[in-house]
This record gives structure tokens, sequence and C-alpha cells, in this order.
């Protein structure tokens, strides 16, 4: 199986012009994914810069036929002209998908900072594997104390689905909303994650999780690749937002998918948003 992440900029390339058509022929050019991970998918949203509105959840479904698309919203706030804008992140995916999740993270109040809403969408899916849990997301970018409270909350969340993958059935969950849908243990976590590699954020998602039997995350990169720096993600072609070219995007994996892992992929060459995409192979 293959999977992408990418921030797109709500489609907005480095010459200033939105073009979700740009977004997805770079993303075929790239290859054949079975999973595609998004960030910065808006819809009408007008006051983003140089947007119009545009529904891109609609355009990149129109644009992935075959695949099933996931939408988590972050923001929900009125629209310019009428309606409701809506930013956050989204899964597309060619394989069976089961039970999904849309996890708000904590939004704590710093009063000189500016900050946002930020989400995590989850989607268990049966891929070729087996079935695993792929989670997207876009952590806070002015505050660390945030990502760090993010990071803790996703964490957690992780915490519980390895005790929920150890629940048994019982006779009066068998329909309706009580219903036992498979959430396994094993999973993806990627995105725009805001912090260099360098940074102790990562080694924070990194951290064992005690002795629970919890799987921890292994940075898929340094998997592969133990003594290389990351690659740059931002900055590769000049933005003003880091003083130097680094590594913001990440695929995180569990350490059951480790022995699965064949390559990593960063394409950065492609100017169709302020970040590079980046995917993984496994099998």
């Amino acid at each position: 199986m293959k999977l992408l992440s990418w921030n797109i900029q709500w489609g907005r390339g480095m010459d200033g012009r939105v073009d979700l058509s740009r977004i997805l022929q770079t993303i075929r050019q790239l290859g054949d994914f079975d999973v595609i991970c998004l960030q910065e998918v808006a819809v009408n949203f007008s006051g983003l810069p140089d947007s119009k509105g545009e529904d891109q959840m609609a355009e990149l479904s129109a644009g992935l036929p075959g695949y099933t698309p996931i939408y988590g919203v972050a923001t929900d706030v009125p629209a310019r002209r009428g309606g409701r804008s809506l930013f956050g992140n989204a899964i597309f995916t060619r394989f069976p998908v089961g039970q999904v999740w849309r996890h708000l993270l904590p939004w704590q109040a710093e009063l000189a900072v500016p900050s946002m809403q930020r989400m995590l969408v989850e989607a268990v899916i049966t891929t070729d594997i087996g079935a695993v849990r792929v989670m997207t997301t876009h952590l806070e970018y002015y505050s660390q104390r945030q990502r760090e409270i993010q990071i803790d909350a996703i964490r957690r969340l992780h915490g519980e689905v390895w005790a929920m993958s150890q629940r048994k059935f019982l006779t009066e969950e068998q329909g309706g909303t009580f219903e036992v849908f498979p959430r396994p243990a094993e999973a993806f976590l990627c995105g725009d994650l805001n912090f260099p590699a360098t940074a102790t954020e990562r080694a924070q998602i990194l951290a064992p999780f005690g002795g629970d039997g919890t799987p921890s995350f292994q940075d898929a990169w340094s998997v592969l690749h133990p003594a290389t720096p990351h690659t740059p993600t931002v900055g590769i072609h000049p933005v003003d937002f880091v003083d130097q070219p680094e590594c913001f995007d990440f695929i995180f994996i569990t350490d059951g998918l480790v022995h699965h892992l064949k390559a990593y992929g960063i394409d950065v060459a492609t100017k169709a948003s302020d970040h590079q995409p980046v995917w993984v192979e496994l099998g």
C-alpha cells in the first residue's frame, strides 16, 4: 500500500494561484496512492488569500473517482457570503472504510499568541496488510505549548484505542449505535506538525507508552534512514514562516507496521503548495 500526506494550503501554489486541478495532477504524477491525507482543505472560505470560496472537498472528490472522501472540520464559522466556511483535514482512500472519528484537539487560551482550532481525523481502513487506523492532523504553528498539549491528547487517544482493541464483543452490543466495529491498535499518524525534526515535540510523539502494550510510534523516515537528517518539506522554495528549510511534515507508524515499510518519498520539486508532499510504501 502507498500513503501520501500533503498540506495543500487550500490549493494555493507558490505563484499565489489557487488551483485544485494542479494539486490533483501533482498527486497523480507522484504515484498511484491507496490513501491520500491532505491538510488545509477549505469549503466556502473566500476569506482565505486568493480563494474564491471553492468547495474543495467536492473538487478533490470529483478528481479522485474510486476513493472514499472523509472530511474532518477544524474551523466552522459563518461565511462572508452566507452559509458556513469550513477548514480542516481530509482522507481519501480506495480501501474499505470502517468507523471514522473526528477529534477536536485542545485549544487552550494564550492571550498573546495567535492560534486556531485544530483537529485529528481518524479512519479504520482494511488494507492489503490488514486493518489499520489512518490519522491525519495539522498542529498549531505559533505555539510550542499548544503543540505539546495537542500531542498529549493524540497520545491519550492512541492509548485509549489500545484498550478498546482488547475489548470483547458484548451480547447487548450487536446492533444499532452500540454495535462494536474493529478499531485496531496499529496506525499511521501523519500531517503538517509544524515543528522541525530536531524539536522536542518529535521526541514526545516517539516516547514509549509504558508497559500496557500500547504500540509506540516510529518515524518512518528514520526507520529507513537512521543516520540521515530529514529532508526539508518547507522552505525549499522560499516562504515567510521559516528562516531556513525544515521538515515539518511527518509520517509516523506504529511498531507493528515497521517490518512492512519499504520506501519513503518526498517531492522537493513541486510548487503547487508551500509544503512538499511526502509518502510511504508498505508491503
